[in-house]
């Protein structure tokens, strides 16, 4: 008997998991919003997953959640960054995270695209997981399709699954619900990582951490 009302209160407790998630994925179609054509990702007839994963696979059990990564790697890197900083070059196309020695972990990131770009030295100043994303009054005036609030962990969310908020201003890195637009040139200023990229980060990077975002540009490739 025991057994069995364990497993009731197992499936339970999964079914109402799952209405959830279709209640908030729901809203958002209701809303009249598509990413894909919204944000400046595939077209709403493409046959890929939103989310990072194979066509036809749950937003809900692969790519969104899952821990992809792209081609981080360790490089030799100046030696004048002490360890624990954060350089963001836009010519490279790549984040760099030092650990000392002259040696930085490489990650690939999407840049700000046009009058978004920017340089300039901030530090960390909070960090969240699965964070909440509020588009800017510009955006929507440019996009009116755009939900007012994309709440954490809705597989349309473009911050993904982590963000580090820089300084006092607007700008983040942050994951990402579109993958393949990764080292391209689509933000509004904030840095996109791959979103098992971001976790790694996050991970490492704590909060006051130094920040530098440069045009200068260290990959001899």
């Amino acid at each position: 008997m025991f057994k069995q009302l364990l497993r009731f209160a197992v499936l339970t407790a999964g079914a109402m998991a799952m209405g959830a998630a279709g209640v908030s994925t729901a809203q958002a179609e209701q809303s009249g919003w598509n990413y894909f054509s919204d944000i400046g990702g595939r077209s709403s007839g493409s046959t890929g997953s939103a989310f990072g994963g194979n066509s036809g696979s749950s937003s809900f059990g692969g790519g969104f959640f899952a821990s992809t990564s792209g081609s981080r790697h360790m490089v030799s890197f100046p030696k004048k960054y002490g360890s624990g900083q954060i350089i963001v070059s836009f010519g490279d196309r790549r984040l760099y995270y030092t650990v000392g020695k002259g040696r930085a972990i490489s990650y690939p990131i999407a840049i700000p695209k046009g009058e978004a770009r920017w340089s300039g030295a901030l530090r960390v100043s909070a960090k969240r997981v699965n964070p909440s994303w509020t588009p800017t009054a510009e955006m929507r005036r440019e996009n009116p399709k755009l939900p007012a609030f994309v709440p954490g962990g809705h597989p349309r969310n473009p911050l993904g699954v982590r963000a580090l908020y820089l300084g006092n201003t607007l700008y983040r890195i942050h994951g990402t619900d579109a993958p393949w637009l990764i080292g391209q040139q689509v933000s509004k200023g904030c840095i996109r990582m791959h979103n098992g990229d971001v976790i790694d980060l996050y991970g490492r990077a704590r909060i006051g951490t130094r920040v530098t975002v440069t045009w200068s540009r260290y990959s001899s490739s």
